[in-house]
């Protein structure tokens, strides 16, 4: 560790500019020049280890199973499919599914065939849909029946509607719709053999767009590969996945999280992914008993179900042995009350962005794992360089100063899709891409996360973290879960209001929760107002949308 340090240090010397943070793991080489679905599967190929009769996908729905060798297969046929209906290199196939072994299979089969994937939440209205697939320019949209109403204009337009079939094979399919079938049933011999740079676009997930528009990220197969590296590969991995693990997949497939750190480096490691259609807590915790899950990847409300529901106790989750938190960071709190309710898995975070890929990830993970702190999401990733800035100044931190975090390396994105602007204000001159996350490194190396740049409120010049008012509310045992942002005052600027969900058959008023988050904070970050409602909004990924409660002020 001192050698580490100093190592930095000399650099911070020699540069005169900036103190730069690396991975406690050394660098590895990553083979960043093949195309995505040629690394995904390399280890079932030539001299890999693999072995193809094992298990890659299971289907929690139907209880269908596919094999590394039924994956690859099927992938391949689906891309002469996809050749066959006109869409070629470079060509973008927007997928609006809900989780199921299909979406992986079409992911894969774009991927494949060098064409560019962009998905999209099923559940997004007609508008939402539209403005995605025509900033995209899909030519293909991967869906199913009970979606296609809201496709008619996009259909209109010249856009392939593919449906994929419900569970008895049966499917209404609107006019001129192909069925899903059709392409896995293709004859992978008609395709040619695609040529794909590693510079190419492989996908244009849409940022979450909590505070501005969504914005099509473009990532590059060079990019994807280097993000799945950097977790899976090496002798001692970052995030020790293993070929004979169960991961457990209720998180929404359409975002990047689920595609590179559950789904692709699954793949990679040779693991099986247990795939459910949606996040149910019961249903996650019945399948876990049934097929043994040994990891469990969650977002930080999915931790808050599990910690505060009796239910946990019903249920053989003795398999488990890691537990992994992405999308949001975590609080120290909920993180200290998970390890109580399993004591023997291994509890950690993941940071990261869809423009950055994994930024960092909890060491606790590695195959060869090092001690880690409650709260940190991790050290940086390795093959990267992390700095933090002051946010004003924009200079270089040193460890334990709070600033922007900014990051730099191959696992970033391209750029936003026909915003060059926009990508000049995320990723400067020197290649490093500002995430808009204060934060901070402590003298191990770990990385806090304070809150979001843009989130911060300002009292009196006062900055007060809606993150740290929100871990306490969580907390209180009367309070189900809890949102603070900034309102206006003509005094202070601006100053903390919350909003609160009630415990069912809880009486508390707003003065018992002023009184219990007052008491126990400096007098700038006293909550002032009080907000009772049913929900607290958050996008599929887990995220608050603070936008949502700021316009009900």
């Amino acid at each position: 560790m001192a050698f580490r340090q100093q190592e930095t240090l000399s650099l911070t010397k020699k540069t005169d500019q900036d103190f730069i943070f690396r991975s406690k793991l050394p660098d590895i080489s990553i083979p960043n020049h093949l195309p995505l679905a040629e690394y995904v599967f390399q280890k079932f190929s030539g001299d890999g280890d693999g072995d193809s009769t094992t298990t890659c996908l299971i289907d929690s729905a139907t209880g269908r199973t596919f094999t590394y060798a039924n994956v690859q297969i099927t992938l391949r046929r689906i891309a002469a499919g996809l050749h066959r209906l006109g869409i070629r290199h470079g060509d973008t196939v927007m997928l609006l599914l809900p989780n199921s072994p299909e979406f992986a299979l079409s992911f894969l089969a774009a991927v494949y065939l060098g064409a560019v994937s962009t998905s999209a939440n099923p559940l997004f209205t007609q508008t939402e849909i539209a403005k995605q697939a025509k900033a995209s320019a899909a030519k293909m949209i991967i869906t199913k029946p009970c979606y296609v109403h809201k496709l008619t204009n996009l259909q209109q337009l010249g856009a392939v509607i593919v449906c994929v079939d419900d569970r008895n094979d049966v499917v209404s399919l609107a006019d001129g719709s192909v069925r899903f079938t059709d392409l896995t049933q293709a004859d992978e011999a008609e395709l040619p053999k695609p040529e794909i740079s590693p510079d190419d676009t492989v996908s244009i997930p849409y940022s979450s767009g909590t505070t501005g528009l969504p914005k099509g990220v473009m990532i590059s197969h060079k990019g994807l590969v280097t993000s799945i590296a950097q977790k899976v590969d090496g002798e001692n991995p970052n995030l020790n996945f293993t070929r004979d693990d169960v991961i457990i997949c209720f998180l929404p497939m359409f975002h990047t999280f689920t595609h590179s750190s559950l789904m692709l480096s699954a793949m990679r490691t040779g693991a099986a992914l247990l795939i459910l259609p949606r996040f149910e807590l019961n249903l996650v915790m019945k399948m876990v008993q049934k097929y043994k899950v040994t990891v469990v990847p969650m977002a930080p409300p999915v931790v808050l179900a599990f910690v505060k529901s009796p239910e946990t106790e019903k249920y053989d989750l003795s398999s488990v042995r890691m537990m992994l938190s992405g999308s949001a960071t975590l609080k120290k709190e909920l993180e200290d009350a998970v390890r109580l309710k399993l004591p023997n898995a291994i509890f950690g975070q993941s940071y990261g962005m869809t423009e950055a890929g994994t930024v960092a990830n909890s060491l606790a993970f590695a195959k060869h794992p090092f001690k880690t702190k409650s709260g940190s999401c991790g050290t940086v990733i390795r093959n990267a360089e992390m700095k933090v800035v002051d946010t004003i100044t924009g200079a270089s931190l040193l460890r334990n100063k709070a600033g922007e975090i900014c990051i730099r390396g191959h696992q970033l994105m391209k750029g936003y899709l026909n915003d060059p602007e926009a990508t000049a204000r995320t990723i400067d001159k020197d290649g490093w891409l500002h995430t808009g996350d204060i934060g901070f490194v402590d003298d191990d190396d770990e990385i806090f996360i304070v809150d979001r740049l843009k989130e911060l409120i300002k009292f009196k010049g006062y900055q007060v973290a809606p993150a740290e008012l929100e871990a306490l509310l969580i907390f209180h045992p009367y309070i189900e879960d809890a949102a603070v942002v900034a309102m206006t005052d003509e005094v202070a600027d601006e100053v903390p209001v919350a909003f609160v969900v009630r415990s069912e058959g809880s009486q508390l008023t707003e003065d018992d929760i002023k009184n219990y988050v007052n008491k126990q904070v400096v007098h700038y970050k006293r909550i002032k107002m009080v907000f009772f409602v049913k929900a607290i909004p958050k996008s599929a990924s887990g995220k608050l949308l603070r936008k949502v409660l700021r316009a009900k002020l």
